[in-house]
């Protein structure tokens, strides 16, 4: 399953970095305030930033996931949250397609030791419980999981305006098989993505999402954040 999973994506559909003109995306990043900095000629880049006086960087990269291929997007942001707060956003198909793996590795006779290599993505699979509400439309629950430690929280960072984000990406739009996660966790927000199509469009709604979850969730999740 999760062969067939990443047979979706072919290395033609990796966009080589220097396919995207640093000076494009350095001239956009001006224009919304955000710092930018070019890792070198096919290295990718890093944009950086605030957001309530707390630091967020967004670089793009060769991939650090096996279930990525290509370049990816990836992003962090210090939002000094409490570490018991929990919640995940992982594009469905992604969800299965881990899932199955786990099922194949637990159930073949021959694996009998855990393999360092696998992402901590399929651990959080086990820990999380999924969460839903009726508020959103079916075509998130379609195209999203969200898994969270408590759906309260859940609830409380995950606003609508986040959720159109998340179903509202500019033509061409990222394929719904797209892995795609956007979580808050050990007192951090993270989004990591396979950078699909890679063009400034994508880049700067990716950037948009990423900014707007770090605003609700110091907002929303504000009865958790460390004093």
């Amino acid at each position: 399953m999760f062969e067939r999973f990443k047979k979706v994506f072919t290395q033609s559909d990796a966009t080589p970095l220097q396919t995207v003109v640093p000076d494009a995306v350095s001239k956009w990043a001006g224009t919304k305030g955000f710092a930018f900095t070019s890792m070198g000629e096919g290295k990718g880049f890093v944009l950086a930033g605030t957001i309530g006086n707390k630091p967020w960087k967004l670089e793009r990269g060769k991939s650090t996931r096996d279930y990525i291929l290509g370049d990816e997007l990836r992003a962090k942001a210090e939002l000094n949250l409490n570490d018991n707060v929990a919640v995940l956003i992982m594009n469905r198909p992604l969800k299965e397609a881990l899932e199955n793996r786990a099922y194949e590795m637990y159930t073949d006779p021959l694996h009998t030791t855990a393999d360092p290599s696998l992402p901590e993505e399929m651990r959080w699979l086990a820990m999380y419980p999924e969460a839903s509400w009726n508020s959103f439309p079916p075509v998130f629950w379609e195209r999203y999981s969200v898994l969270a430690e408590r759906r309260g929280q859940a609830l409380a960072w995950l606003d609508p305006h986040l959720g159109q984000l998340l179903i509202g990406w500019p033509e061409p739009a990222p394929h719904e098989q797209t892995p795609f996660i956007l979580m808050i966790l050990r007192g951090k927000a993270y989004l990591r993505m396979q950078y699909t199509p890679a063009d400034t469009p994508t880049l700067a709604h990716a950037a948009r999402i990423f900014t707007h979850a770090c605003k609700s969730g110091i907002s929303g999740l504000a009865a958790d954040i460390l004093v």
